[in-house]
């Protein structure tokens, strides 16, 4: 054993945790092994074998995978899929099910799945996990699970397992009513909704555990055997040992069980994979793909050398130990000790478990495994991955593990390149006032720079994703137009397509007279723009470092000229079809702030509502009040410094916020009004020194604020129009110039020339 080896073995069986911890392990394990008695001999017999060989494969292969897994609670044994494929496949070969020619192949073949699995390994396989996306693990996850709750129906009602897809499993549910036993079926059902209601209303107490104690009870009470309820089989004391060395091979088959081998060693991988990977995240902690897959194939070896089918990590029983908090892997040491014991000393309370209540346990185990909230959740804010996690589960419901494996990678991907193609685009422009570039449809307060288009391409550029670019350039592009510069500071590679579409845009856009500067991408591009013979493109200086370099070389020098929405010289059909397209919105009317904007979306309003009440708190507990108060509170929420236009609106809104509660509470309202007016004052004369047309978009903005509010609530805007015309009075006073400016911006509000509106001011 290595010293990493070692070091995380010691980590994960000897980390400073609690005795509770370590409890809670041991108590889970116990319940696994206690589980795993039905379930693993139920899928035992699905594989052709006796019943009993699914305990012996449920003690050194457990042992072994908690010994190597990175897992902390995931649980491996005797399982649904592979015990299916085992059967379907014996009886490809014509091998009858629980003869002893199927004792001789079912080891033969967790062999060699084994083998596949230590080649899986030596490749690092496990690498392609990363590429398969959360929707299509929970549609997967839940798919076997739905699979293998279908299986087990029937027992609920007298009925034996079936084994197949969702429209065999059906068929063989339907076909089993003829043994329809009412008492079995009540008993079944009783059980899944008690375990289910416990679940939601003591989640701590091991309801599996006391089930099966309620099972051997009832049993003993009632003798329920006699109402046809059926009962586990009994079984031997004891452990058989190595039963590998008695298997005859047969060499006529070989070929058909190497590739069926490989099936159902792939199935293992993807499901065991997906699953606990599925449960890591959930958990926080980092899987080790490649040592999972080590630690798949020595315990289906340890299967093998038992005698028993391949084994599986188990979904069902994973669910179970969920529930009572297990963190490491001495959950499966304790499990292999358990079962362990129950072969040597208590193989006699195996008969006299009910098979309905058994059944309840592994159902409702399932049914709280199934990730339909996440579907829930998908649908409500993505629907494509919505319909990846649909398509995936039912994938294999229908077609099965191999096809679902098969579909949920082939989804995965498809997303990739789907992403890929259609990477996140966007105008920019700037933000008078502020440094840098922002993107005109996430931002309000931005506007574009005069004759130019600049945009940011967010993703690498590639034979599928260079005509996107191209058209988005395309609609964005009009008469007025001088210079395009593309922001490439996402795209870290190029392809040969991609670089002569460049070349040929670059020369299209000379013949218009309209200048191409590709800026921000790392220098590696720059290295293949000259491999693929495109270097035309850096000698003539239409590659820069920066877009303030691209401006500059364009000629188009500091402070940079905007386009204001009501410039009569922009063309406004290009305006719609920029709208129409999504790559350019203008929606400098409603007033969002840019910063709050770009990080929030459409619960920006909220976020607004939430930093306006924190404010307003603020400013009432503090002792002294003045006009620098608000700058100072604007870290609150960490959203630091307001822009002007950020903080005008503010004002606005502790305003209307503080005028709600002036009847009630006028004293309060008095002193914070003070330090409102005194700030307002203060960005009034900051923006109408900085430029004339930044104090007329904050007239515009205004005016639609007030509208707004007089359409929402006149009776608070009655009162906000008041306090505006103080506002006016005292300014007038103070600053002339400033009130001549705002008795312009007030003359178009709503109401000023309503007599209604003078008198109530008088």
């Amino acid at each position: 054993m290595s010293s990493t080896t070692a070091a995380s073995f010691t980590k994960r069986f000897f980390s400073k945790r609690k005795p509770v911890d370590y409890i809670k392990d041991i108590l889970g394990g116990i319940i696994v092994a206690l589980v795993s008695i039905p379930i693993s001999m139920g899928y035992a017999q699905i594989a052709g074998l006796p019943m009993q060989y699914g305990l012996y494969g449920s003690v050194i292969p457990i042992f072994l995978f908690g010994l190597l897994t990175s897992s902390k609670d995931f649980v491996f044994g005797v399982d649904a899929a592979p015990a299916a494929l085992v059967g379907t496949a014996i009886a490809s070969f014509g091998i009858t099910s629980g003869s002893d020619e199927a004792a001789n192949i079912v080891p033969l073949m967790a062999l060699l799945v084994s083998c596949w699995l230590l080649l899986f390994y030596l490749i690092k396989a496990g690498r392609i996990v990363q590429y398969i996306s959360e929707s299509v693990m929970g549609g997967f996850v839940s798919g076997i699970c739905c699979t293998i709750i279908l299986m087990q129906i029937p027992k609920l009602y007298g009925g034996t397992s079936g084994i197949g897809e969702a429209p065999e499993l059906i068929g063989h549910m339907i076909s089993q009513l003829s043994d329809f036993n009412i008492y079995s079926f009540i008993l079944g059902i009783s059980m899944i909704i008690i375990i289910t209601l416990c679940r939601h209303l003591i989640p701590k107490v091991p309801m599996s555990v006391i089930m099966i104690v309620v099972g051997v009870l009832v049993t003993l009470i009632f003798n329920i055997s006699e109402y046809g309820v059926k009962l586990l089989p009994e079984v031997e004391s004891g452990f058989p040992g190595i039963k590998l060395s008695e298997v005859q091979f047969d060499a006529d088959i070989f070929s058909d069980m190497l590739f069926s081998s490989l099936s159902i060693a792939a199935v293992i991988l993807s499901e065991s994979l997906l699953a606990s990977k599925s449960n890591a995240m959930k958990d926080g902690y980092k899987l080790d793909p490649n040592r999972e897959i080590l630690s798949y194939s020595l315990a289906n070896l340890a299967s093998a050398l038992s005698g028993c089918c391949p084994v599986n990590g188990s979904v069902s029983r994973t669910g179970i130990v969920r529930q009572f908090g297990a963190g490491s892997q001495w959950l499966s040491v304790s499990a292999a000790l358990t079962m362990l014991g129950v072969l040597y000393l208590g193989t006699q309370f195996i008969g006299m478990l009910p098979v309905p209540i058994l059944t309840a346990i592994v159902i409702s185990a399932l049914m709280g495994a199934c990730e339909f909230k996440m579907a829930i959740h998908l649908l409500k804010t993505s629907k494509q991955e919505f319909y990846i996690f649909l398509a995936a589960f039912l994938g294999v419901l229908v077609f099965g593990t191999v096809y679902g494996v098969i579909i949920g990678i082939v989804l995965s991907f498809t997303a990739v390149v789907i992403k890929a193609v259609t990477p996140p685009r966007a105008l920019m422009g700037i933000i008078p006032g502020k440094d840098g570039f922002y993107s005109l449809g996430r931002n309000s307060e931005a506007l574009p720079i005069k004759n130019t288009v600049i945009y940011r391409f967010g993703g690498n550029l590639f034979f599928a994703n260079i005509n996107t670019l191209e058209n988005d350039l395309e609609q964005a592009i009009d008469e007025n137009t001088k210079q395009v510069i593309i922001n490439a500071s996402a795209v870290g590679s190029i392809d040969t397509a991609a670089a002569e579409h460049l070349l040929m845009l670059y020369n299209s856009l000379k013949e218009k007279s309209i200048k191409l500067y590709i800026t921000e991408h790392i220098g590696e591009v720059n290295d293949k723009l000259r491999r693929y013979g495109t270097d035309e493109l850096i000698e003539n200086g239409a590659v820069r470092m920066t877009v303030p370099l691209a401006l500059r070389a364009a000629g188009v020098k500091k402070p940079y000229q905007t386009e204001h929405p009501d410039d009569k010289s922009k063309n406004s059909a290009d305006i719609s079809a920029r709208k129409k397209s999504g790559t350019y919105v203008l929606r400098s009317a409603r007033g969002i702030q840019a910063e709050i904007e770009w990080a929030f979306g459409d619960d920006a309003e909220s976020f607004k509502k939430h930093l306006t009440e924190n404010v307003y708190q603020a400013i009432k507990s503090q002792e002294v009040l003045n006009a620098d108060t608000i700058k100072k509170l604007e870290s609150l929420n960490r959203w630091g410094r307001l822009n002007l236009f950020d903080e005008d609106e503010l004002l606005d809104r502790l305003e209307t916020r503080l005028l709600n509660r002036a009847v009630r509470h006028p004293d309060e309202a008095e002193k914070i009004e003070i330090v409102i007016e005194e700030r307002r004052k203060l960005i009034e004369q900051k923006m109408l020194r900085m430029d004339p047309e930044i104090f007329k978009r904050l007239k515009n903005k205004r005016i639609e604020r007030a509208r707004q509010l007089y359409s929402a609530d006149p009776e608070t805007y009655r009162l906000v129009h008041q306090q505006g015309k103080k506002h006016l009075d005292v300014l007038s006073k103070s600053n002339p110039k400033l009130a001549e400016k705002y008795r312009e911006m007030f003359k178009d509000m709503p109401m000023f020339q309503e007599k209604n509106s003078d008198d109530q001011h008088n």
